[in-house]
């Protein structure tokens, strides 16, 4: 069994466990009827992240208040019995819909169910309801308060992102000045693709485990990443295509080198931007091509350097933004 696999599900089913019994115990303390009932709302109301557990709240919290109103009116105007339920349910569910709290329908029906067992809609009944909730939903947040932002994952996750993208960049400056290209694969995308969807996901749990003043940094950081994953594909295909390969293939395959040097996350890729510029300007100045399958070399290596342009564009914009906000 691999226990760093399994730890997290561990201690989440410890949490909820735990949480349901000790608000089991204490609605039985405070003397409340079906007082099971709060255990069940509270591992409805455990979330994976602080956002979701106290947006959870909100929503249900609003739809309880809805259920009690609808159920005293079919109660008082119907009875007590299958058929107030029903309908009860019918608009109740309608509404939740509607309104987007569907997660609740079941857990305030539940509670519904007491007022019909009880066959009175008493204002101690209907307080035993609200304290079930407030229990119920009181230790559902309780469980989530300790979460805290993974940033030394997230640092290990966006590092094996960076390490996949330097490898894809030395790959290219090897494969660039090579005629035979069959052996170069794309397999190498596919890591990244995992890489950048594992780090994605650390950095919106831990946006969402921030309750006040989230930052976006990790979100906008993997997502720039993601953008330059694609141009870095496109690049991979051009490289492929080249059959012909003119002096300048060896010059644009220089600079490919230079940025998996250079490439770290604090860059501001400044010094690159020149070098490319430096790099088009001498192009532009070397003699025009002398055949068809030199002409058609060049174009796809200056293509090559427009997507290097925007590849290295896009950390620039980046960190100019993170730049403007400290």
């Amino acid at each position: 069994m691999n226990w760093n696999r399994w730890k997290p599900q561990l201690i989440k089913s410890l949490k909820i466990a735990i949480a349901a019994i000790t608000a089991i115990a204490v609605a039985g303390e405070l003397g409340l009827q079906y007082s099971a009932t709060a255990g069940i709302i509270t591992v409805l109301s455990i979330q994976n992240t602080k956002k979701e557990t106290l947006r959870s709240a909100g929503r249900r919290g609003l739809a309880f208040l809805c259920a009690l109103v609808l159920s005293a009116l079919c109660f008082t105007l119907m009875g007590f019995n299958l058929w107030a339920f029903a309908i009860y349910l019918l608009v109740f569910a309608l509404l939740c819909l509607i309104a987007g709290w569907g997660e609740a329908i079941a857990m305030d029906s539940v509670l519904v169910t007491h007022l019909l067992a009880e066959q009175s809609i008493a204002p101690d009944i209907l307080w035993n309801e609200v304290l079930l909730f407030l229990i119920g939903t009181g230790f559902g947040i309780l469980v989530n308060l300790h979460l805290h932002r993974k940033e030394k994952e997230f640092q290990k996750l966006a590092d094996e992102v960076d390490n996949q993208m330097k490898g894809i960049l030395h790959r290219m400056s090897c494969w660039l000045p090579r005629e035979d290209k069959t052996e170069y694969g794309s397999g190498c995308f596919d890591k990244l693709e995992r890489a950048l969807d594992e780090a994605k996901l650390c950095a919106a749990a831990n946006y969402n485990n921030a309750v006040f003043h989230g930052s976006t940094y990790e979100l906008d950081y993997i997502e720039m990443r993601e953008q330059q994953s694609v141009i870095l594909k496109e690049i991979y295909g051009n490289i492929k295509s080249i059959a012909y390969l003119p002096e300048q293939a060896g010059q644009v395959a220089e600079l490919l080198g230079q940025i998996e040097q250079d490439y770290h996350r604090d860059n501001t890729v400044e010094e690159l931007l020149k070098k490319l510029n430096n790099l088009l300007l001498h192009m532009k100045e070397q003699e025009l091509p002398g055949s068809r399958e030199e002409f058609e070399a060049r174009a796809i290596l200056f293509y090559i350097l427009m997507q290097i342009q925007n590849l290295l564009e896009l950390k620039w914009d980046f960190m100019k933004r993170e730049g403007n906000r400290l």
